[in-house]
């Protein structure tokens, strides 16, 4: 049972440093022209958290399904957090009648 419990938080630790990726990369999309480098960097990030994964079923430390689990949990949890910020935003704009940025400082309160 331990192992399952470890497995999970691997899996929620590197699910967190792989969606934390995803968003550097996608904010560098956002901010300029799309560039081969952005690519690049995605592809480094699958094959580091692919080693990682590889390195760890060698030495026999992880249980896949707690991997699974762990993926999957902080999956929805990020999913949820963003619907619900999502809704209050536009709960927000249809209130104030106007268009504020989602990072600004009244949605941050």
């Amino acid at each position: 049972m331990e192992k399952a419990s470890l497995s999970i938080i691997i899996g929620g630790l590197l699910g967190l440093l792989n969606l934390r990726g995803l968003a550097w990369g996608l904010r560098d999309f956002a901010s300029s022209r799309p560039t081969g480098r952005v690519i690049f960097w995605s592809m480094v990030r699958f094959f580091i958290l692919g080693t990682i994964l590889f390195i760890l079923a060698l030495l026999n430390l992880i249980n896949f399904i707690g991997i699974l689990v762990g993926f999957t949990v902080v999956f929805v949890l990020i999913l949820k957090e963003g619907l619900q910020t999502a809704r209050e935003y536009s709960f927000t704009d249809a209130a104030d009648g106007g268009k504020q940025p989602i990072d600004s400082a009244e949605t941050k309160k």
